[in-house]
């Protein structure tokens, strides 16, 4: 196993010119001289749109669709397949859409052991003490693929701690219960001593599934990037890693943390995060407005979540139901949840998600969609409400930039634009 670049810096600025070189050196070497004749990519979803994963797919799409057969496919995980429309959004218009293969978190699975009860229980300090199936696409074993060439960014994750590396794999690909038993994992160990963590329970779980079952068996390579933002904050490509080993995304780890984290001197009384409309449309993904900034939040302070496209609570109609049951009523309130309702316990994942979208009743968190979601659906789950169209009065994000800026009352808030790019926590919090 190998690192064949690791280049980046707080500072660091490779332009699209500079990528070009590096991938064109990653196909001389590692593609073309390796004799590879059916390579698949697995990207993530265009809710990852800022990753750079879909420019550096199209690239290789590119370069080497006229030498060899190329798949595509997203790592979509439990999110609905991508619409033709999405896809040329993230990959641009060169990719046939029949290439791009969609994942069926559900269905399209071939399963390849299972990790023991007793090593989840060691993990969990004895809050979860049951086996996990490890489930991957089938097609990533009958494909008869020479090489699987997964592509990310490495950025603060709610349930992992550092998005990418072998999650992309284990869960963007992965099977129910390789994804419910992972989210629950992290969700009972406590998302705040995980998050932006590049060593955590959930990503030894999800490496020994991948060391013990996967590598052995595929040739998987990963591209991995680091974004963050300038004083403009605009995105800018910090870091790239290629390689296939540990030390690759431990390095891509350590970059993303100094530049994807933004620790505040006092907590926040009010933050106002938007959700774009292209990448967020259920509280399943809106919800990284909660999970990235719950660190920074004063008690008692306001957290307001522009969502003006947002249709749902589930990606999955049967996780959109589970949720509309049960609602962002706190972790006592979910894990009673789960000795009464046998169906939330057969989606744990769905459970880790309503533990993970609460405020514990610390703050409060107001949802301001637009007209696809009523208010009673909004408060019946927990949340407060308002409607986006009076919000964007008040916080209109045309105008607002990522950070500080005073209210009409004459107080302060912090606006983020963004809430997939990053993390945000209080010097408190953080001990």
């Amino acid at each position: 196993m190998a690192m064949w670049l690791a280049t980046g810096g707080p500072k660091n600025v490779i332009d699209q010119a500079a990528l070009r070189v590096h991938l064109d050196d990653y196909i001389d070497t590692q593609i073309t001289s390796g004799g590879v004749r059916r390579l698949l990519i697995i990207p993530p979803d265009h809710t990852r749109l800022n990753s750079m994963a879909g420019p550096i797919t199209a690239y290789l799409w590119d370069r080497l669709h006229d030498r060899l057969h190329i798949d595509v496919m997203p790592a979509l995980g439990t999110h609905v397949p991508m619409k033709q429309h999405q896809c040329e959004r993230m990959f641009g218009t060169s990719i046939p859409f029949e290439r791009i293969l969609p994942h069926r978190w559900r269905d399209d699975l071939k399963a390849l052991g299972e990790l023991p009860a007793s090593f989840l229980g060691e993990l969990s300090g004895g809050k979860l003490v049951q086996p996990m199936q490890v489930a991957i696409n089938k097609q990533l074993f009958e494909g008869n693929y020479d090489l699987i060439v997964s592509v990310g960014q490495v950025v603060p994750h709610e349930v992992i701690g550092l998005a990418n590396y072998t999650k992309n794999i284990m869960i963007g690909v992965g099977g129910k219960d390789t994804i419910d038993k992972s989210h629950f994992l992290g969700a009972v160990c406590g998302m705040e001593s995980i998050m932006g963590r590049v060593d955590t329970p959930v990503r030894r779980a999800l490496n020994t599934a991948f060391d013990r079952y996967v590598r052995p068996a595929l040739k998987i390579h990963f591209l991995l990037t680091v974004i963050g933002p300038d004083e403009k904050f605009n995105n800018i490509l910090r870091g790239l890693y290629f390689g296939d080993d540990d030390a690759t995304f431990e390095s891509a780890g350590d970059l993303s943390r100094k530049v994807n984290f933004d620790v505040f001197d006092k907590p926040l009384d009010r933050c106002v995060v938007y959700l774009d409309p292209e990448e967020f449309h259920t509280t399943w993904l809106g919800n990284k407005a909660v999970y990235r900034t719950r660190m920074a939040m004063a008690d008692r302070g306001e957290l307001i979540i522009l969502a003006p496209a947002l249709s749902g609570f589930g990606e999955d109609k049967q996780i959109d139901k589970l949720i509309r049951r049960h609602g962002y009523l706190g972790t006592d309130h979910t894990l009673k949840a789960i000795q009464a309702d046998p169906e939330l316990a057969g989606n744990l994942s769905a459970a880790a998600h309503l533990i993970h979208g609460t405020s514990e009743g610390r703050f409060k968190i107001t949802y301001c969609p637009g007209q696809e979601v009523t208010k009673q659906e909004i408060e019946s789950v927990g949340f407060g409400y308002r409607p986006y169209a009076d919000a964007a009065k008040q916080y209109d994000p045309a105008k607002l930039t990522t950070g500080w800026h005073t209210d009409r009352d004459g107080k302060p808030f912090y606006y983020i634009a963004n809430p997939a790019l990053g993390l945000w926590a209080s010097r408190q919090r953080l001990g």
